[in-house]
């Protein structure tokens, strides 16, 4: 951890993004002391936005995970929450319970648009969005192009709508096959780039004129996201690489 931390900094990053300590070592195996992390982001000076993961009785799953959350000083927390097989009406329910544990904890919570999740799709997101007026989103838009098989071109009502509740955006580029394109500055995936960050510029642009604050995680990820090789199981490019690459363009689209 502590290596990877020294990395992150000489690499110019401001902060990280990752699971609750005690879920590190069972998503990535490696396994972390709680104090031993709170020392090491303040020794780097690096601020730090929770993941959170629910399940079970989602909201109870909620409640535990984001106070414990709150332990570490995070800038704001992740979470995906619920699922998409949940009927509408236990979402409703358990988003009403989320926004109050929210407003008790004074840190900003985005739900995550994630497969899987109860926003999965620009539609349902949409739904949700429209009964709680203060649900705020992590907008990570490659599931929504992998979930709809498309760059989105007849969903424009519902990315609006999403773009208005970003606080968060996860900058991975989708495919219409897929939720992450081997490398975002591949000529064959330019439109797919170019149409992403259209929608990141449109989310940049609300906070820019509101005055508030917006975060961005280039979140490509390791197999199974990133495609690998038949037969070798090698990965097809270097997650580091690429995520550095998508850290600069990104900087480079903002001056």
């Amino acid at each position: 951890m502590e290596s990877q931390l020294e990395r992150i900094v000489a690499a110019g990053y401001d902060g990280i993004e990752s699971p609750l300590p005690d879920q590190l070592e069972i998503i990535g195996g490696t396994a972390v002391e709680e104090k031993h992390f709170v020392s090491l982001l303040q020794r780097y000076q690096l601020d730090y936005i929770a993941m959170v993961f629910t399940s079970g009785n989602h909201v109870e799953s909620f409640r535990e995970q984001v106070q414990r959350a709150t332990t570490f000083s995070p800038i704001m927390i992740n979470s995906h929450s619920a699922r998409d097989g949940m009927s509408y009406e236990d979402q409703l329910a358990f988003f009403e319970k989320t926004q109050a544990i929210e407003e008790s904890l004074g840190i900003p919570v985005g739900h995550e648009t994630h497969r899987g999740r109860a926003m999965f799709t620009p539609w349902t997101t949409t739904a949700l969005l429209r009964e709680f007026p203060e649900l705020k989103l992590t907008a990570d838009f490659s599931h929504w192009v992998c979930v709809c098989e498309s760059l989105l071109e007849d969903q424009v009502e519902h990315l609006e709508m999403a773009f208005q509740r970003t606080i968060h955006i996860h900058a991975r580029v989708g495919y219409d096959q897929g939720p992450q394109v081997p490398h975002p500055g591949a000529a064959e995936y330019a439109l797919e780039l170019s149409t992403h960050e259209q929608w990141w510029k449109h989310v940049v642009q609300l906070h820019k004129d509101a005055g508030t604050q917006l975060t961005f995680t280039p979140e490509f990820g390791p197999p199974p996201y990133m495609p690998r090789l038949p037969f070798t199981n090698q990965p097809v490019t270097n997650l580091w690489e690429v995520c550095l690459w998508m850290k600069h363009r990104f900087e480079g689209m903002l001056n």
